[in-house]
């Protein structure tokens, strides 16, 4: 171990393995370190006897839940757009080639009490019980001119300047009404808040086109892939590229020991008596407590069910997003289900989660309006975990460290910050215009 390397990556979990992943095929000599035993960190997957363990204090889960080895649960589940970030940053590593994905069926949205399908094209539009009429008509020709924008052709804008006409401004422009809105959003443009509603509308504008755009690319009921087996496989798939590339990956490796130089600067970590020497440092917040404050907390119930959740479609995958406003509440609550036909548990069994930005301290009654969705359940654990972000300088430290995830139930933000810290890291930026077919998803 007593050797030097460009960049020491400590802990497994995705954003690292995404970096790590980046850096090596970069030509970086990179080691990468986790104390745990198992990949993953954070963003884990786990079998039926460790979620026993995690949530229950022992390893005897019931029988009548099926064979511990069929569950692979992930702890940070998160559904990825088809055509977003997170699948061309993949398919940029060519770490596809080790990953099955299959779409998911149904995107969802609350919207008075009840659960609708998200339109997300003209003709859904028209279809949609979300709307009146009118209200059709004019969303109709609301998406009609999203789906038309080019940002390189003034013709398509309409004379309008997104980058500094608002979002609430455009929209009124159509005359939309406040539940329009709000689905267009949070449930199209995936927004967490009603900032972007004072924000320039190109943002949203582009989040919607790559809704549609992803929508289309499967022809499925949803924009979301994913990985066959969960999430799980990704960090696995990472150490494999990186080991392909000449990067070394460690796991159980103690304590873990940030080093610094006379001037402050990361120069090497230690582990059980040895020093690795390096010129960079890639954390999660876990790695060097001391540079990190928190920023919040996520309030989360894990359901296991014997059946789809109820009104969407029979879906045997599905996001259901809550805005805030529904429940008046100041962010947004997700509801992620999955099962034995993206293998992720034993036939006849769901996977359900609910997450949202806690507001309280008391998951139980604060993920109601969410469980409450689900129907009956055969089993229901509860969890919060604290969200970190960085506070220390990475160009006087040399110390590069993820945000915690959010509560979303897609990737689009993890990934944002994956990329901005390896521009940090790298002074470049990644190559996203890839041939997006190289992540095609699974044939039934």
């Amino acid at each position: 171990m007593d050797e030097e390397y460009d960049v020491i990556v400590l802990g497994t979990g995705l954003k690292e393995c995404i970096l790590s992943g980046l850096l090596s095929v970069d030509g970086l000599k990179v080691l990468h370190m986790d104390r745990n035993d198992y990949y993953g960190g954070e963003s884990t997957s786990l079998n039926l006897v460790q979620l026993w363990k995690r949530f229950r204090g022992s390893d005897k889960p019931p029988a009548h839940l099926g064979a511990s080895r069929d569950y692979n649960v992930d702890m940070i589940p998160k559904f990825m757009m088809a055509n977003g970030i997170l699948v061309r940053t993949l398919i940029h590593t060519d770490v596809t080639k080790y990953l099955s994905f299959k779409a998911v069926d149904g995107s969802y949205v609350f919207n008075k009490g009840k659960i609708h399908k998200v339109p997300a094209t003209d003709i859904e539009a028209l279809r949609s019980p979300l709307m009146g009429l009118f209200e059709k008509r004019r969303f109709r020709k609301f998406i009609i001119y999203v789906q038309d924008y080019d940002e390189n052709d003034p013709k398509t804008h309409e004379g309008l300047d997104l980058t500094r006409v608002t979002t609430r401004e455009l929209i009124s422009k159509y005359g939309l009404d406040d539940n329009t809105i709000d689905f267009i959003g949070h449930a199209l443009a995936l927004h967490r808040d009603d900032r972007y509603l004072y924000e320039p509308a190109l943002d949203t504008v582009k989040r919607m086109k790559l809704y549609a755009e992803s929508l289309a690319r499967f022809q499925g009921g949803s924009p979301y892939i994913y990985p066959l087996y969960g999430l799980g496989e990704l960090p696995q798939a990472f150490a494999r590229l990186s080991a392909v590339y000449g990067g070394t990956y460690m796991l159980n490796k103690p304590e873990c020991k940030v080093e610094f130089d006379m001037e402050g600067k990361a120069c090497g970590v230690t582990s059980e008596g040895e020093t690795a020497r390096c010129k960079k440092v890639v954390c999660d917040p876990s790695y060097l407590p001391n540079k990190v404050r928190k920023v919040g907390k996520v309030a989360r119930a894990i359901a296991i069910m014997s059946h789809p959740i109820p009104n969407t479609d029979e879906s045997h995958s599905v996001q259901v997003i809550l805005p805030q406003k529904q429940l008046g509440r100041k962010s947004d609550m997700y509801l992620f289900c999955c099962s034995y036909s993206h293998n992720v548990a034993p036939k006849g069994k769901f996977i359900a989660f609910v997450s949202t930005e806690a507001e309280t301290d008391r998951p139980e009654v604060e993920l109601k309006p969410g469980i409450d969705l689900l129907g009956p359940v055969d089993e229901l654990f509860f969890e919060t975990y604290d969200r970190y972000e960085p506070v220390n300088e990475p160009s006087l430290d040399h110390c590069f460290i993820s945000a915690s995830y959010d509560a979303t139930t897609h990737f689009e933000s993890t990934v944002t910050d994956v990329l901005s810290m390896y521009t940090m890291i790298t002074g470049k930026t990644v190559d996203l215009s890839v041939d997006l077919s190289a992540a095609s998803a699974a044939e039934e």
